[in-house]
């Protein structure tokens, strides 16, 4: 599953732990989590508290090799990241705290040491690591990005260096780097901190490939010496005392002086021991540890320690005559308490740290998975004397036992709730444990879960029914044979491997199911049936694998029916352990290919169809090439040859394409070689339409909601299973059913159906919830009579699809299988998709923290509870996973201890007692705590899944999981409560629920939260109701508490009416998206809940699932205003370093060059790059936010002549960490993350509305910007404003105009940029940042636009929604949108926002451009296509929504405007259809202004204008006439009945006037016409009436009553009649 997903892994480890074969372990800084790798890839996290306990938390999942070495990125006690490398040169960065890869890479060569190096002092701080392995260079990568920043090479006896250290000299700048090759050559390399880095992107000018350019030389070593230490394992340097060094060699140890490395001491192994590792624990003491694991602690003597006045007095003396040092310690696992010899060699390494006093702590991890810690006590000199006299007499040094020693075995054995299996409760041994599965397969398009076990047997079993048995609290959690299953019996021996080839290509036939086995065999299966269908015993040896051909191996041949068939595409490949790979026919039942003559075990099986070659990569490096037809032998290769025959097997070359001659076919003795030569022409023909097929076949392929997939860490062990749930596939689906009528289980009743009958949408949901109850009927009859006879196996049978026939081809069917096919099989469940949906809901609800809540998922939602602790696992960047173990929660409960619990009432009513399940009890600090206080990540990912499958779920109908017990209503099991109880429980939390309420009216997240379900009662209702309410609550004489429990029992009351019922679990959705979006991290305080990330937040604010978006935005609006002020200042300090800052486009170009502000995004016609094959790699396997990021932002340095973008508005970069040439993943990603991050805080809290009662200087107050979002507030330009001057290769003057920017200034150019930049390679036209760009343009437009320019604005955002019609269908159908929609849907949500917000600017924005298409069109000498397809022509539609949305809802803005909305209405109305039906008709909103008339005879409308004036707009001539009418607003104007008189008035003035239209000879309109005719003064308005805007323009207007005379209705309610 791609990592961009929003996917929530579950684990189900099983009763048998993972194997942990230690090979490295690292402890630290903080001196909490210990770190161990394992050969086989994985690392393990272990939490190591206080008393010296170690609980194992999680497991890593990404490496493929053997872990080689773990070191810390930093010193610091603040950050836990540790760095990883691999036997293959992988290399990984994780956050300890949660398991997630923060960065990966892989480079040639293996590593077998890395160290942390901090490069310059003080407050700057940048982390490298340094790197050495198997190569003669020393790495120096930077500890963030992982990237190769220089190297440190040898020009004398290179060789791969052994170890290494640091030194760092007190009285010099320089850092020296000591390292020791395998022939013993002491190597000193001296850093000062200004290396260069010698590999730099640049873009290349006029193309778009990038290529690196080596800018400087290798840094060579500054001294070299010879000490014949050979292959020595450790290099250190006191840290005490800085003077002397140990190195310690497989036969001895030796200490030597840091200045001359002049010899000091040297002790030699015992005889059987060899050393592995030393550190300094003391300037005079030293522990040294070996290869079977013991650790030994010596005092050096005094001519080893710098203090003493002895110190070098040996050198130059012989070993026997100076003072050897004294061992007074050993640390080591007593014999007795080994169970088993040890594999391979014990990992050991020392950590030095503080916390309250010093911890030195000697690690060990050994090939068992165990972990042994041993603390190093401080002996005192009088002690140590003690010990010499003891040991003079005993001539051994004491043993310390360890302080704590665990291992996964351990820790699985002491839990009282064992980790559950995927199938435990199907497959149990004699001693009730259950049998290890050995291979399993899941079919997600039916919901199975294969698992073939040790005993030989294959079990069929619903996936999502037996991990609810493992889960959660369910009536079958403790009934044996649940789930229905299937057991194929078959295999002599454990199953080893599993294919379903449907599965992998749909020209399989859907009944074969195959499988291997330790027998030898390969069996086919009918999965429908479950006959055994044909039995392949060809090879010599346990299977292995089992690989289906690619789609392109088309190898044919004739049936004795003459149909054309592909062999090859009918079989399957199987490999066994006696080294041979059979091509086995599932269709002709025999096999085509029996490869047998490799010598060495198969690794790896590729394709080359266009010359029917089967190619074979064998373990020694060799590859042997096999043709598919004839089972030749064709040759064997290999090293470099064997190489790139397996590489040239990548390729996709078509037989049509090959160039085999007739020569080579008869060379190669292959017939199909010989076809292809022959039949070219007519296979070219065939081999396009099978192509062409075959994609299609492709394209049908979609995302399930629900994967399961078999991990195991080592080949010998069991499978164990994480269940992966795609959060946005499910929601998909949900939708999906939703719309074809198939997501509610609960068949709507005759009587709502009357009403919906005549649609098509209606019969088609009432035909499927009919067949759809038929066979739920059905399938229950049939289990529960199987339940009354006590089976144990139940006969699952399975839905036979049918299959498609080709044109012009017949498929083949078996006789075998067509006379003994079964009947079409049924799903047990009714809905899979919503079984996944209760799954995960039960899995991720935070259950304990309202107990109301609890009953109301309970009884009405239909979830379920965990009986066990759900281990979760967290996705991360490249596929790597942290998966948690089941011992997580033991660590946490110690954390939690002494927290407050909740208030616990009963679940279960006391009229309705149920008898509780026999599961074992968990902690309730568990219960309600659970995951969320694991890490960040995961709660975000939690809340994510859970808030928007919730509002999914909200918008459906009758979206519960309770099936048959609703339809049933009262009848159902006693754990339905009655409607008294429900409300008694209800008012015993009341004050928790008006808590919750004024939280949630607080954050004012909208969407969330569904009003109140109005039920109208009868009265009998409420008398029945009121004699039926508890005593206490009438003795009260509380008129709020009566009130609650009558609206309670109303709202709860058990009835028939369809719609009460779906309020109700609508209203339980609500209530459950809003406990987890803004009460969660109040009920469980800091202690206990993590709070989501940001950052992870601001990633998916444009998410592509709308569900998933909105989720994310009312999550980050909500943590946000959680946060409050001081907090979202520390986020805007945080983030405001990584925002890229942008040159004016008006000022950065010259006025030649300039574009028009006009101009659109699809009007700029800049070349832009091709992207390489590299970066279209990088966008797709990067698609989230930072998907499609400009190249500008995607580069460090990129000049203004040589990048394409510059030319239209180019960014300068700030990073004021990141100091590296080209830009990692992290650094990229945290530009996109800034620019939404800050977008959001700018928009939403940019300013605080005053309320109502506050004095003027607490308004001004109120409505102040958050510092750093002003234009006189530059505070946070601090940030940025060092580093505008990094490079002197910039130009001064862009500097110089970036100086003073402000965190809006800043945010509003990305914004802009990001809007209106063309699209290209790296930024293509509809991509989550341009999404979320639209978005914070639209919703922060009143804090951007002193920034943009606001024309070119809303031209790019009307033209991103003159598409609307084409996606119409698409946006209203509930189901996901296309990019290009998408993009159409947030950028009219962007122009009503803005509009609404600041009307003035649009309206007079869009009159300009208006009027200055207008003089281009009038100017143009011929009709330019350019002018009539613009944006303002194409957009029409969308202007007048956004004009009508106006009139709606903010009149009086409107109404100040009128002449401007005028001029853009005429724009945009059809001249012909406004002279069919006239201005009322056409667009009857403008008509709603009294100032506006239109006179159906002459076609003029006729506008009053605020200043006074009268605007005539004649649509014959298409020309606008201004007036000059009144010295104040014009309020009202009115054409007589024959149109040739026209009067105005205006309310300030008290002046009536009447105007003269009269017509000319042929009945036209002339200027010089128009006349004023007669004046009227009229009464003001009386004293006290209502004179505001929006009161005079419903109450002013002009009536008509005669040709002649017209009456005048004033805003105080009085009239006047008036003549012409």
């Amino acid at each position: 599953m791609a990592s961009n997903n929003l996917a929530v892994p579950i684990v189900l480890w099983g009763h048998v732990p993972p194997t942990h074969c230690i090979s490295a372990i690292l402890l630290t800084s903080d001196q909490r989590t210990v770190v161990t790798g394992c050969h086989d890839g994985q690392i393990c996290l272990w939490d190591l508290n206080e008393n010296m306990e170690l609980v194992p938390r999680n497991m890593l999942f990404g490496h493929t090799a053997k872990i080689t070495c773990l070191a810390k990125s930093t010193d610091t006690w603040e950050k836990c990241n540790v760095v990883s490398a691999a036997e293959n040169g992988e290399l990984c960065l994780w956050d300890v705290s949660d398991g997630r890869c923060i960065e990966h890479t892989k480079l040639s060569g293996t590593h077998t040491a890395i160290y942390p190096y901090q490069v310059g002092n003080g407050s700057s701080r940048e982390y490298r690591l340094i790197c050495h392995g198997y190569y003669a260079e020393i790495l120096i990568m930077d500890a963030n990005s992982l990237e190769v920043l220089f190297s440190l090479s040898s020009k004398l006896s290179p060789d791969w260096i052994s170890c290494l250290c640091i030194l760092r000299p007190i009285k010099r700048h320089e850092d020296v780097i000591v390292a020791l090759s395998t022939s013993g050559t002491l190597k000193v390399w001296t850093l000062t901190g200004q290396e260069t880095k010698p590999w730099r992107r640049k873009l290349q000018i006029g193309g778009a490939h990038e290529k690196r350019v080596k800018e400087s030389e290798p840094i060579f070593e500054t001294e070299s010496k010879p000490l014949r230490c050979l292959n020595a394992k450790t290099l250190a340097c006191c840290q005490f005392t800085q003077r002397t060094v140990l190195i310690v060699c497989s036969n001895y140890w030796q200490v030597y002086d840091a200045g001359d490395f002049s010899l000091l001491c040297s002790v030699p192994n015992k005889k059987g021991e060899a050393w592995t590792g030393g550190e300094f624990v003391a300037g005079d003491r030293v522990i040294v540890w070996s290869k079977a694991g013991r650790g030994s602690l010596y005092q050096l003597p005094s001519c080893c320690i710098p203090d003493s006045a002895d110190f070098r007095s040996g050198v130059g003396q012989a070993a026997a005559k100076t003072p050897a040092p004294f061992q007074y310690l050993v640390m080591e696992i007593h014999p007795s308490k080994i169970k088993k010899p040890l594999t391979c060699t014990p990992a050991m390494s020392f950590s030095f740290g503080r916390r309250g006093s010093y911890h030195k702590l000697l690690l060990r991890g050994d090939s068992h998975g165990r972990v042994t810690l041993w603390k190093i006590p401080d002996i005192t000199e009088k002690e140590l004397s003690c010990l010499k006299q003891v040991q003079d007499s005993v001539d051994r040094p004491p043993d310390m036992p360890p302080h704590v020693s665990m291992s996964l075995q351990d820790v699985w054995d002491s839990m009282e709730l064992k980790p559950a299996g995927i199938i435990d409760q199907l497959s149990t041994k004699q001693d009730n444990t259950p049998l290890a599965i050995t291979a399993s397969l899941y079919l997600p398009a039916q919901g199975r879960l294969v698992c073939g076990r040790e005993d030989g047997s294959i079990t069929i079993v619903p996936a999502t029914q037996t991990a609810k048995v493992q889960l959660l609290q369910c009536e079958h959690t403790k009934q044996r044979g649940w789930p229905p299953h299937r057991i194929l019996r078959g295999h002599k021996g454990k199953v080893t491997c599993l294919v379903y080839p449907h599965q992998e290509s749909l020209r399989y036939d859907p009944q074969y199911l195959v499988s291997g086995g330790v027998d030898f065999a390969v069996l086919v299966w009918d999965l429908f049936s479950g006959q055994l269908l044909h039995t392949f015993s060809v090879h010599g040896g346990e299977i292995t694998q089992l690989v289906c051909p690619p789609d392109n191996c088309n190898l044919e041949d004739q049936y004795p029916t003459g149909t054309p068939v592909a062999r090859v595409l009918q079989s399957v490949c199987s490999v066994a352990t006696d080294h041979s790979v059979a091509l086995l026919s599932l269709r002709e039942r025999k096999a085509l290919l029996l490869a047998g003559r490799h010598l060495f075990p198969v690794q790896v099986i590729k394709w080359r169809p266009a010359d029917d070659f089967l190619v074979v990569g064998c373990l020694d490096n060799t590859v042997y090439v096999w043709q598919m037809e004839t089972g030749h032998l064709d040759r064997v290769e290999s090293g470099s040859v064997a190489q790139d025959i397996l590489n040239a097997c990548d390729e996709t070359i078509l037989p049509s394409e090959s160039t085999t001659t007739l020569a080579q076919a008869l060379k190669r003795r292959s017939l199909a070689a010989f076809k292809n030569v022959a039949q070219r022409a007519a296979f070219q023909v065939l081999q396009t339409s099978t192509a062409s097929h075959s994609h299609a076949e492709v394209s049908k392929t979609q995302n399930f909601a629900l994967s399961i997939t078999p991990m195991r860490t080592n080949p010998k062990d069991s499978d164990f299973h994480v269940l992966f749930f795609d959060t946005e596939a499910l929601i998909v689906q949900l939708l999906t059913d939703e719309t074809l009528g198939l997501s509610s289980p609960i068949a709507p009743e005759p009587s709502k159906q009357k009403d919906q009958s005549e649609s098509p949408s209606s019969k088609r949901r009432t035909l499927f919830s009919s067949v759809g109850e038929t066979i739920k009927a059905q399938v229950s009859e049939t289990i529960k009579s199987q339940l009354k006879q006590g089976s144990d196996f139940i006969d699952l049978k399975i839905r036979s699809p049918k299959k498609e026939q080709t044109n012009g081809q017949k498929e083949s069917v078996d006789l075998e299988y067509k006379s003994k096919r079964s009947k079409n099989l049924t799903l047990l469940e009714y809905n899979l998709t919503l079984d996944i949906a209760q799954l995960l809901m039960s899995c991720l609800h935070a259950w304990g923290l309202d107990l109301e809540l609890d009953k109301l998922c309970l009884f009405k939602l239909g979830l379920l509870k965990p009986h066990i602790p759900v281990s979760f696992g967290l996705i991360s960047r490249g596929g790597h996973m942290s998966l948690m173990l089941p011992t997580w929660y033991k660590y946490r409960e110690r954390v939690t201890t002494g927290l407050a619990e909740p208030k616990t009432t009963q679940l279960v009513p006391s009229t309705a007692q149920v008898e509780p399940a026999a599961v074992p009890h968990i902690g309730s600090s568990l219960v309600h705590s659970g995951h969320w206080e694991i890490s960040s990540a995961v709660t975000t990912q939690h809340l994510l899944s859970v808030i928007s499958v919730a509002n999914t779920l909200m918008g459906m109908t009758n979206a519960s999981f309770l099936g048959e017990k609703i339809n049933q209503g009262k009848r159902t099991s006693p754990l339905v409560p009655t409607v008294e109880s429900i409300a008694q429980d209800l008012l015993e939390n009341i004050v928790l629920e008006s808590e919750r309420v004024r939280r949630i009216k607080q954050v004012g997240v909208q969407g969330l939260i569904v009003g109140e379900v109005n039920t109208d009662s009868s009265d009998g209702t409420d008398s029945e109701a009121e004699s039926g309410m508890p005593p206490s609550i009438q003795q009260s004489q509380c008129p709020s508490c009566i009130h609650a429990w009558l609206q309670a029992f109303q709202h709860f009351q058990l009835s028939d009416d369809q719609e009460v019922k779906e309020a109700q679990i609508k209203q339980g959705w609500s209530l459950l998206a809003a406990l987890h979006c803004v009460l969660l991290p109040d009920l469980l305080g800091k202690e206990r809940f993590q709070p989501p990330q940001l950052q992870m937040l601001a990633r998916r604010w444009q998410d592509r699932c709308l569900e998933v978006r909105e989720a994310a935005q009312a999550l980050m609006l909500a943590e946000l205003q959680r946060i409050g002020p001081e907090g979202r200042k520390e986020v805007i300090d945080s983030w405001a370093p990584h925002l890229p800052n942008y040159v004016d486009p008006q000022t950065a170009q010259s006025p030649e060059t300039q574009p028009s502000s006009a101009s659109s995004p699809k009007d700029k016609t800049e070349p832009t790059a091709e992207p390489t094959k590299e970066e279209e790699t990088d966008h797709l396997q990067d698609e989230d936010l930072i998907s499609g990021c400009a190249p500008s932002l995607m580069e460090d340095e990129v000049s203004q002549e040589s990048s394409p973008v510059s030319r239209n508005c180019s960014p300068e970069m700030a990073y004021p960490t990141q100091k590296k040439a080209s830009m990692p993943f992290e650094a990229r990603r945290n530009q996109a993350t800034a620019i939404v991050m800050l977008g959001v805080i700018g928009a939403e809290f940019g300013a605080e509305i005053a309320t109502k009662g506050q004095n003027e200087e607490q308004k001004k107050k109120a409505s102040r910007a958050p510092e750093g979002f002003s234009r006189d507030n530059y505070s946070l330009a601090r940030h940025t404003k060092e580093k505008l001057m990094t490079k002197k290769s910039r130009q001064k003057g862009v500097a110089n105009r970036m100086k003073d920017m402000s965190i809006a200034h800043k945010e509003g150019k990305a914004l802009t940029y990001l809007l209106l930049a063309p699209p290209s390679g790296k930024l293509p036209a509809h991509t989550p940042i341009r999404r979320a760009a639209i978005d914070l343009i639209g919703r922060g437009f009143t804090v951007w636009e002193p920034y943009m320019d606001v024309s070119a604005v809303l031209l790019g955002l009307l033209e991103l929604c003159c598409d609307s019609e084409k996606h119409a269908a698409s946006m209203t159908s509930g189901l996901p949108l296309t990019p290009a929609a998408d993009s159409c849907r947030t950028a009219r949500h962007a122009l009503s926002l803005i509009a609404t917000a600041r009307p003035s600017a649009f309206i007079t924005t869009m009159a300009k451009e208006v009027a200055r298409h207008a003089a281009m069109a009038a100017n143009a000498q011929s009709q330019s296509a350019p002018i009539h397809t613009s944006v303002l022509v194409r957009g029409k539609p969308e202007i007048l929504r956004v004009i009508e949305l106006l009139i709606d809802k903010m009149q009086s803005d409107v109404a100040e405007l009128i002449v401007e909305v005028m001029d853009i209405t005429v724009h945009c109305l059809d001249a012909a259809q406004l002279k069919q039906k006239g201005l009322q008709e056409t667009f009857p909103a403008i008509c709603r202004f009294n100032m506006v008339s239109y006179d159906n005879h002459s076609r003029r409308i006729a506008v009053g204008a605020r200043n006074g004036y009268l605007a005539l707009y004649d649509q014959k001539t298409a020309k606008c006439q201004m007036i000059a009418a009144h010295s104040a607003p014009v309020m009202a104007v009115a054409f007589s009945p024959d149109g040739r008189h026209l009067a105005t008035y205006s309310y300030q003035e008290n002046k009536l006037l009447f105007w003269q239209m009269a017509a000319g000879l042929f009945g036209m309109m002339s200027g010089s016409s128009i006349k004023c005719i007669r004046s009227h003064d009229t009464r003001p308005a009386r004293a006290g009436s209502n004179t505001s805007l929006n009161s005079l323009l419903k109450g002013v207007r002009l009536v008509w009553i005669t040709q002649k005379n017209v009456i005048v209705l004033t805003g105080d309610g009085s009239e006047q009649k008036f003549s012409v």
